[in-house]
């Protein structure tokens, strides 16, 4: 992949006499032949540049006006494209394009594919509207139709003939009638449908075994200043079914404005349920919430269905209820096998990202990004196990990208907190505060079991791998109950005085260097990422040249739950699984 981004900027010296030749509103064109000659034999696979668009809001009412903005950074890429924008009803799947907003496929200029579609070079943009007064694309605001549900602005960089999709950008946003309140108690079987938008403030508490079904492409969106904080419960006799899709994810998400979103808006999602914790009473008071009947957990069914979560968006959660005492985006407590999660992004938390306290639930393809706290939490004696998970951690304040205990209060406590995890990337900024004097991207302590495997930690904190409370541990390295294999670290602790060494000895803490050290797979080397790391367009895909795929890892076990095939070291080989249903622009790039 480095090597075609050297192609990239080739072929920008052989095309610079061109680039100039003809602009307008910021683009240079080219004739399809000048392209054809200027590529010769090169194949476009990709681009170096960096790419979002929004909109003014996520949520619409029929008739409100639209604008919608981009930015675009080339970063030496000279290729020349075809850019197609459109808005798609994802119900229905038809598209309008713009600029004329109708269902003739165009590119940006409205050109059709038998009169031609105008090939240009990137343009250079920062927030710059293209669909509104003065928009580049269109130059007035566009008016939201009367289709009611999830909608998805898409803009294509798409090779110089228009034929093959190179690099997309999207921004979810719903058109509904109108926008309910939630009860705080849901009582029978109730279903959210998404030609609405469903606000909730203070504890709205699934009980009484009733179901909560939320229909893809629903907004439920969480109001601030709430004591107890708004938070979406779910009791021990109560279940929620939130299943989206790619095209329609399910988005919890602030009630404030696109740009000034902040971290603890709202409270987030909380799972509870009658799986076993190792408290010697059996039952907690979930963390973040009043001691109240409801949010009590534990019990005895390790097979107890707290519900089923996917492609599910939780942002800007984490209300705080005392001190040290806030609510995590994802909480699961004592939720057992039954329950099912997969494709969840967790956005902006002041707390943890996700988190399990005891419990045996499972979850798959789980992204955490911008968040203050730690991203993935496991305490009170988690079992379950994890496969695909991406972290981004921005120059905001952070701390550890995996944090792992048994019981705070009986390191001992049986059963063992022993989770699994294949498959991670933890991506931080080496200009990232952080609250605690140690946040390293992988923490183990309090008597912390488990198996953690092909992992890649870049940029973090203070180092790459350390903890606590070695002694504790120790007897679980003794039996086999902990175990790391396939732990690629580089960059680690830049911002430690002094810096970190790129060396073991530099991204392991002393204490734990013995047991990186005993032929399990360490690996102090850089991953080689696809591209130049942008953190409002991340692309988290190894290089093919990357260290990531040395046969050498580990193959994750045939169980029926990991997918064997992933016998890399992190989240991503070259397919990107994030695409299209995540939103991973930082809230400062979104304001206009």
């Amino acid at each position: 992949m480095r090597t075609r981004i050297l192609a990239i900027a080739a072929l920008g010296t052989l095309g610079l006499q061109a680039f100039a030749a003809s602009s307008e509103r910021g683009f240079q064109f080219l004739s399809a032949s000048e392209a054809a000659s200027e590529l010769g034999a090169v194949i476009q696979t990709g681009s170096s540049a960096a790419m979002w668009v929004w909109s003014d809001k996520v949520v619409y009412n029929p008739g409100d006006q639209v604008t919608v903005r981009w930015t675009v950074k080339p970063n030496n890429d000279f290729y020349p494209y075809t850019i197609v924008a459109y808005r798609q009803n994802n119900q229905t799947g038809a598209k309008s394009y713009l600029p004329n907003n109708n269902s003739t496929a165009t590119d940006i200029f409205g050109n059709t594919v038998d009169q031609g579609f105008r090939i240009t070079r990137l343009p250079s943009a920062n927030k710059a509207v293209i669909v509104g007064q003065g928009g580049s694309v269109v130059s007035s605001t566009l008016t939201v139709p009367n289709e009611l549900g999830m909608h998805t602005i898409v803009v294509q960089l798409r090779d110089y003939s228009g034929g093959r999709v190179l690099k997309a950008a999207y921004w979810k946003f719903g058109v509904v009638s109108g926008f309910a309140d939630l009860p705080s108690n849901i009582t029978e079987n109730t279903t959210l449908a998404n030609d609405r938008a469903w606000r909730l403030r203070g504890i709205v508490t699934v009980r009484n075994g009733a179901t909560l079904t939320i229909n893809p492409g629903t907004f439920v969106i969480g109001q601030p200043g709430s004591q107890p904080p708004s938070v979406l419960l779910v009791a021990t006799n109560g279940k929620l079914v939130a299943e989206g899709t790619k095209s329609r994810p399910i988005i919890m998400t602030s009630s404030q404005a696109v740009g000034s979103r902040q971290r603890g808006d709202w409270g987030g999602l909380i799972m509870l349920g009658q799986a076993p914790i190792n408290d010697p009473g059996g039952k907690l008071t979930i963390e973040g919430l009043p001691e109240l009947p409801e949010t009590n957990y534990g019990g005895s069914d390790a097979n107890h269905n707290c519900g089923s979560l996917k492609y599910v968006r939780v942002e800007f959660a984490g209300s705080l209820l005392r001190p040290n005492e806030e609510t995590n985006s994802f909480t699961w407590g004592a939720c057992g096998k039954q329950t099912k999660g997969e494709y969840l992004q967790a956005s902006y938390g002041l707390d943890d990202s996700f988190e399990w306290f005891g419990g045996t639930n499972d979850a798959k393809y789980l992204v955490g990004a911008f968040g203050a706290d730690d991203y993935f939490d496991g305490q009170v004696g988690w079992t379950g196990r994890v496969q695909f998970g991406a972290v981004l951690a921005n120059a905001d304040l952070s701390n550890r990208g995996m944090e792992m205990d048994n019981y705070e209060r009986d390191f001992a406590a049986r059963p063992l907190g022993k989770a699994a995890f294949y498959n991670l990337t933890f991506i931080g900024s080496a200009a990232n505060g952080f609250d605690e004097s140690d946040s390293p991207c992988l923490y183990f302590r309090r008597g912390a079991g488990g198996i953690y495997n092909n992992i890649i930690c870049q940029n973090w904190t203070t180092r790459g791998f350390g903890g606590a409370n070695l002694d504790a541990i120790q007897p679980n390295i003794d039996n086999g109950d902990f175990n790391m294999n396939g732990i690629l670290l580089w960059e680690n602790g830049k911002n430690t005085t002094p810096p970190a060494a790129n060396t073991l000895a530099g991204q392991v803490l002393a204490g734990f260097q013995a047991f990186a050290g005993n032929s399990r797979n360490f690996l102090v080397a850089d991953p080689l990422l696809a591209r130049p790391l942008e953190y409002s367009d991340p692309d988290l895909r190894p290089a093919p040249n990357s260290p990531a795929y040395r046969a050498s890892f580990v193959q994750p076990p045939d169980d029926g739950f990991f997918d064997q095939s992933a016998t890399y070291i992190g989240a991503f080989d070259q397919s990107n699984w994030m695409e299209e249903w995540t939103q991973l622009v930082q809230e400062q790039d979104l304001k206009p």
